[in-house]
């Protein structure tokens, strides 16, 4: 399939310098590109990337017009990464079957399951009593939504993500555990996309949230009763304890954990493989990783945090004498 520069921009806007007839093929990055893909520049920092590229077309922005029109073919746009992405959604729509709405012969659904007629429901799905599922919809194969949980419109839940199974709950008595039933549901919003093999727990009284355009990678861990502000992001492998309280428009970088019944207010974005064990009240970047290194200079540096307590408290005393003296 081809796309000419001129269909591009009359569906999606832009400035178009350059032949309206000139066709692509295919979307590549800069340093792959060749006469017949189209490009984009995000960032300033890879402009040198610009003049020597191959690529037909390149989306840029109003700052880079010049350089980009000095090389050829260049569509302008305030913001080329929203732009390019929304470039990805046309070719995927030109090129790709949509998802037909329906249920999959090979899923399982209730009697009781609410199913939007605009939903799809994918091959091997479980749907359980009571859940819902809302309109333009898509669980792909093997997704399970348990009992009473709900799912809003525009969703897209990819393969063997698992919403509603328990929460860990369980009560020591005498040496053994007694489970607590988890009687909440999840309840997530609109336009939510949940990775391959993300696991999001039912609530233990009160249903775990996911709001409105939160976006979760794979293979990620939300427990019981948390819940997540509208739009924020989760990177792969990333861990939320039960019941901690996650803002609008926060970002969580991948492998990060952040632990139970803490507070993060919006705007707040954790950094890769950090552990959150405080509540954050201020919006910023945070991070907590201590960095790699060769692993005898690792011994002897954890050797070393292990006493900073008492280095600390004798700096403490060491300041209490000279002011005494």
């Amino acid at each position: 399939m081809v796309l000419r520069l001129g269909e591009i921009v009359q569906a999606l806007g832009g400035e178009l310098h350059g032949s309206p007839d000139r066709t692509i093929a295919r979307l590549a990055p800069l340093s792959d590109a060749t006469d017949d893909a189209l490009s984009f520049l995000s960032h300033p920092r890879y402009r040198q990337q610009l003049a020597v590229s191959g690529a037909g077309c390149v989306i840029v922005a109003p700052a880079l017009a010049d350089e980009a029109r000095a090389r050829g073919d260049c569509i302008v746009a305030d913001d080329p990464y929203h732009y390019y992405a929304r470039v990805t959604q046309l070719w995927k729509r030109r090129t790709r079957q949509q998802f037909p709405a329906g249920i999959h012969p090979s899923a399982v659904v209730d009697a009781e399951a609410v199913i939007h007629p605009s939903a799809t429901i994918g091959p091997l799905c479980v749907v359980e009593r009571g859940a819902s599922v809302g309109a333009g919809t898509v669980l792909r194969s093997r997704v399970t939504l348990g009992e009473d949980c709900s799912i809003g419109a525009r969703c897209l839940v990819h393969a063997g993500a698992v919403i509603g199974a328990d929460g860990f709950g369980f009560a020591p008595h005498e040496g053994a555990w007694e489970k607590i039933e988890q009687l909440g549901a999840v309840r997530i919003g609109n336009d939510v996309e949940i990775g391959a093999n993300t696991c999001i727990d039912r609530g233990a009284l009160q249903d775990t949230v996911i709001e409105d355009g939160v976006k979760l990678d794979n293979l990620i861990q939300i427990g019981h009763n948390v819940h997540i502000g509208a739009h924020t992001a989760m990177a792969g492998c990333a861990g939320v304890a039960g019941s901690a309280t996650i803002g609008a428009h926060c970002t969580v970088g991948g492998g990060a954990i952040i632990l139970g019944h803490l507070t993060l207010v919006d705007h707040v974005h954790v950094s890769a493989s950090t552990v959150v064990m405080r509540s954050i009240l201020k919006p910023g970047q945070y991070t907590g990783v201590f960095p790699v290194d060769d692993n005898a200079a690792w011994e002897k540096n954890a050797a070393s945090l292990r006493q900073l307590h008492a280095l600390r408290d004798r700096v403490r005393a060491l300041e209490r004498t000279s002011k005494n003296s």
